[in-house]
């Protein structure tokens, strides 16, 4: 069960030539046939291994190389995914969609109508779109390659070639590379365009056939999905996340709140409005009930923006004329938030629940006086993306680093009388004075609060909270993350700022938004248990919780774990404290849900969503998932509307399986504590392993000298810096993605495998424990998800192409690429010694496949790209040069469909 199904081979390779040579005619076209040769002679030379061989060429015959070949890679992206959803498509009507499926199980395990009912209550999957942007492609590109894809599902006529031959030329004529790095407000925007095409299709489609499909479940009457139900939303970052990123300001935060808004806002106009032309019922033939005509004569009078025309035109026609006003209500709410007034009660909405109560009328009416068949069709289609949306289309999550409330609160502790200054306070008696504090209910100062430029930034981060909360209700804002949390001093210092802004008064029964540790390395993993211990066990914080329907959210951070301790230690700390945190909130009676910090690549926690879920420990799902969508993951999934569609029925199906069916591990006990201490050994020996690479000597200057890494600024793909403010030139300070970027780049991709191999050696050792990490692969989906993964990356892994790089690093430094050529050859052999393959992807044909085809044309960029390097870590300063490195990245990101 994944969403990248098996795709039809022959017709697939059909379409690939079809955009392909028409680029061929559009390069001739536009460059002239030399060009067109030099592409097919690179190529040619790619095949036999003999680019070395090739003359050099200039700088703009480069560029337009560069640009030829990822032309190509975009053009074949686009019509894979073409294909994956007709592949999609056909297996749905083969097999059922995702949810059948998963109800099928579901039914088949016993689980009774009620007990599927009752999990419905708790349901609630979140996809959140981050403010790390590392798709390379631009916006126009992307517009312009979904315009091929429409096309490409129209029958082959002379008509559609020509507007192929059109996008295709245009796609040529559109520069790939950013002029400027975006700022934040784009990045919503960006957003914002991809949450209005989700919210308009495939959420309410989505929605839809989950009630239908659990109105068949065998029972007196199926199992009933409330309309006013939320088991699908969207959360964002963008705009919210100032963790590093200095462009991030509380204003900023306040206009990307206002951006969503009012594209929400318009929507929900726009679906109203189609509503009201589709509800043409008239009191002459139907009636309407009494709570509806009420509602409409109390609304009517308050609302003279309604024209007269509609009054009339409209007098027998009570659910048009009612629709009117809610569409003027909208029309003013949009107008209120604009312009910052107050809400004005009987004429704009206050926030999405107004709306939803006036929708909820209306489908009570046509429920009782018009049947379901009415009510069941467009109408509760806009209450669920209502209910699904809101106002401002996703909840803007605000993170913070922990660092920067402790600066900011220790001024405004020690104004009032510490006995010791606030930073020389060690944590447990920081905690002490913390405890103390929330426990009371003075105010630290007056406002605006005496503090420093730092500090009010910091603060002014709650004020514009508190705002987003009075003027667009609610859902706008309910996470408020701590980055690097390493213990529970680190949440209240956020809370009490909280505090002091309105957001929290535990004397009063106020707790307006929650607070998330971000656990992150894996030493806050391994203390996750005494974090939540901690934090659960003071009395205020646990006030806190009640007000908030005894809930603790708990970021996981995938990318930075895996950084620091490799990728087979990330992931197995995550699985343990993931279990401990499970553990300790059932001893404080607190649910917990868990918020899964993944990149788009392995190397970050990517990897198939469905297997990702299935994968998760017992008890840990509880019928929530929210996690990170980010990077190339984000247009690849919901670019296209069959695609979006198919992946947010799959990540709520697998919600659904995993919360009903996976309560308890499905190990037997003694199957658990054998292979948890497997597990422990593999991790223990990868993590050592994978330090001795990264402590050692000059692994810095290596990474930075073979990879393209120190030009990923230049790509202009986000807003926020690679590094860390006041970090130096090393490794520790790099972000996840950057470290990613350029391992990935280069082709040595460490980050998705290394240290894999001596971890599952230490243990094969022993023939009997190598049989029995061939059943735990069989059998446990942790360790098998673990694996494939790996796999995956290490497929694509070809340290022959990283060489070429490798020659750019001193020479002393080189040698460090024989330790990856032997960690590689031994996770190779050691991953299918424990799968039993006989290659890697064995079960994969169609992905390995792709892969290859993939490197005739990958082949040719690294070349181009080592050799523009070379050029470059000699000093040359030729805007023209960088432009040319800059498209290699751009192409080599897109033949791997990964970036960072």
């Amino acid at each position: 069960m994944t969403s990248d199904g098996p795709v039809p081979d022959s017709a697939l390779r059909r379409d690939i030539r079809l955009v392909t040579t028409i680029l061929g005619e559009t390069l001739v076209r536009a460059e002239g046939q030399e060009l067109l040769d030099q592409v097919e002679r690179v190529r040619a030379h790619s095949k036999q291994d003999t680019l070395a061989a090739l003359p050099a060429v200039d700088l703009a015959t480069t560029t337009k190389l560069a640009r030829a070949f990822t032309a190509y890679f975009h053009l074949a992206n686009i019509t894979e995914q073409v294909h994956r959803g007709r592949a999609l498509l056909e297996a749905r009507e083969r097999d059922g969609g995702w949810i059948e499926q998963a109800l099928g199980r579901i039914q088949e395990a016993g689980i009774g109508p009620d007990e599927l009912a009752a999990e419905l209550d708790n349901l609630g999957v979140r996809p959140v779109f981050t403010a790390h942007p590392t798709e390379v492609a631009r916006r126009s590109t992307i517009d312009k390659l979904r315009r091929v894809a429409a096309l490409l599902e129209e029958p082959d006529s002379p008509q559609r070639t020509r507007r192929l031959e059109e996008a295709v030329e245009l796609l040529w004529l559109t520069d790939e590379i950013r002029v400027e790095p975006p700022e934040p407000i784009d990045e919503a925007r960006n957003i914002v365009y991809y949450l209005e095409g989700l919210s308009a299709g495939a959420v309410p489609d989505v929605l839809e056939e989950l009630r239908d499909r659990l109105g068949e479940y065998p029972s007196d009457r199926g199992v009933d999905l409330p309309v006013t139900v939320r088991p699908l939303r969207f959360g964002s970052w963008v705009g919210g996340d100032r963790d590093g990123n200095p462009n991030v300001t509380p204003a900023v935060t306040r206009s990307v709140l206002e951006l969503q808004a009012v594209h929400g806002l318009r929507l929900l106009q726009r679906l109203v409005n189609d509503l009201r032309r589709d509800l043409s019922v008239s009191q002459r033939v139907s009636e309407v009930s009494a709570e509806l005509v009420e509602r409409l004569d109390a609304m009517l009078p308050e609302l003279p923006e309604v024209h007269p025309r509609y009054r009339r035109l409209n007098a027998e026609e009570p659910y048009r004329l009612f629709l009117t006003c809610l569409h003027v209500r909208l029309q003013l709410t949009e107008e209120r938030v604009g312009l910052g007034e107050a809400h004005r009660d009987g004429r704009d909405y206050r926030d999405d629940t107004e709306l939803l109560e006036d929708l909820l009328v209306l489908h009570r009416s046509v429920v009782e006086h018009q049947g379901e068949a009415v009510a069941s069709g467009e109408l509760e289609r806009l209450v669920r993306t209502v209910a699904a949306t809101g106002f401002s289309l996703a909840t803007l999550d605000v993170r913070e680093h922990s660092r920067k409330h402790h600066h900011a609160l220790g001024q405004l502790l020690d104004r009032v009388g510490l006995d010791t200054p606030y930073d020389d306070l060690d944590r447990s008696a920081r905690l002490q004075v913390l405890s103390d504090e929330l426990a009371g209910r003075r105010p630290l100062a007056a406002r605006p609060l005496p503090l420093d430029e730092e500090g009010r930034t910091t603060a002014g981060a709650f004020e514009t909270i508190a705002w987003a909360l009075e003027t667009l209700g609610p859902r706008v804002v309910e996470s408020y993350v701590i980055s690097m949390t390493r213990d529970a001093d680190d949440v209240l210092a956020a809370v009490i700022l909280a505090r002091e802004a309105g957001l929290v008064d535990l004397g009063s029964g106020v707790a307006r938004i929650g607070f998330v540790p971000l656990l992150e390395t894996v030493e806050e993993l391994e203390k996750t248990e005494a974090i939540l211990d901690a934090l659960f066990s003071d009395a205020s914080y646990r006030e806190l919780l009640r007000l908030r329907e005894d809930t603790q959210e708990v970021m996981l951070g995938y990318s930075d774990s895996n950084k620091a301790g490799g990728i087979a230690t990330s992931q197995w700390q995550i699985q343990r404290a993931q279990r401990r945190a499970r553990d300790v909130a059932r001893k404080h009676g607190v649910r917990l849900r868990f918020f899964h910090g993944r990149g788009g690549s392995v190397g970050r926690g990517g990897g198939p969503t469905y297997d990702a879920i299935m994968a998760l420990p017992s008890g840990t799902v509880d019928g929530e998932v929210k996690i990170t969508e980010q990077g190339e993951v984000i247009s690849d999934k919901y670019a296209l509307p069959v695609l979006a569609r198919q992946n947010l029925e799959l990540t709520l199906a697998a919600t659904i399986e995993a919360s009903l069916l996976h309560r308890t591990d499905r190990r037997s006990p003694e199957e658990a504590e054998r292979w948890d201490g497997l597990m422990d050994l593999v991790s223990d020996h990868a993590h050592r392993r994978y330090r001795q690479l990264i402590e050692s000597p000059g692994l810095a200057e290596y990474f930075l000298a073979s990879t393209p890494v120190d030009l990923l600024g230049a790509l202009h793909i986000g807003s926020r810096p690679a590094r860390r403010p006041g970090a130096d030139a090393g490794i520790d300070d790099l972000r996840a993605i950057p470290w990613v970027f350029g391992w990935t780049q280069s082709r040595q991709i460490v980050p998705g495998w290394f240290g894999v191999g001596t971890g599952l050696a230490a243990v094969t050792e022993d023939e009997q424990q190598a049989q029995e990490l061939r059943r735990m692969y069989r059998a446990w989906p942790f360790f098998r998800t673990f694996l494939d993964n790996v796999s995956m990356t290490l497929v694509k892994t070809d340290l022959d192409i990283a060489e070429r790089y490798v020659a750019l690093a001193p020479e002393p430094l080189r040698g460090l690429l024989d330790q990856v050529r032997e960690e590689c050859a031994l996770a190779t052999g050691q991953v299918l010694l424990v799968t039993g393959d006989d290659a890697l992807l064995d079960r994969e044909p169609t992905l390995r496949t792709t892969l290859e085809i993939r490197e005739n044309y990958l082949e040719p960029l690294h070349h181009l790209q080592s050799q523009l390097l070379e050029r470059h870590r000699d000093g040359q300063e030729d805007p023209l040069l960088e432009r040319a490195l800059l498209l290699t990245i751009n192409g080599i990101a897109a033949g791997m469909r990964n970036t960072g």
